[in-house]
């Protein structure tokens, strides 16, 4: 594990070995959010909170250390999972982020 994140008691860490980030409250597994990455893209398609832990900012710690994780690492962000694509409208700092498909196929 690695990449340790603290907002405001959970712990969110890159667990790159399962592929996702983890979040963590007193070490009990509060959420996470799934990636696929490679070397030009990140894809997000799914997030998970356990209902125990919802409404306390699991999902918005998720979201916003996987999406510094991309600017970290300089890679486009896909967002298919519908939460992280939510947070990212919300959170206009992130925008730049948004993965733009670059075909220029037209029928």
């Amino acid at each position: 594990m690695s990449g340790t994140i603290g907002t405001e008691g959970v712990e969110v860490q890159d667990v790159e070995a399962a592929d996702r980030f983890e979040a963590r409250i007193d070490g009990a597994l509060a959420g996470f959010a799934e990636y696929i990455r490679s070397g030009k893209l990140v894809v997000y398609p799914h997030t998970v909170v356990d209902p125990a832990f919802e409404g306390r900012g699991i999902g918005g710690a998720l979201a916003r250390a996987a999406l510094d994780d991309a600017r970290k690492r300089g890679l486009p962000v896909l967002a298919t999972c519908p939460f992280i694509k939510a947070w990212m409208i919300r959170h206009p700092e992130y925008a730049d982020l948004a993965y733009e498909n670059q075909s220029r196929v037209s029928d």
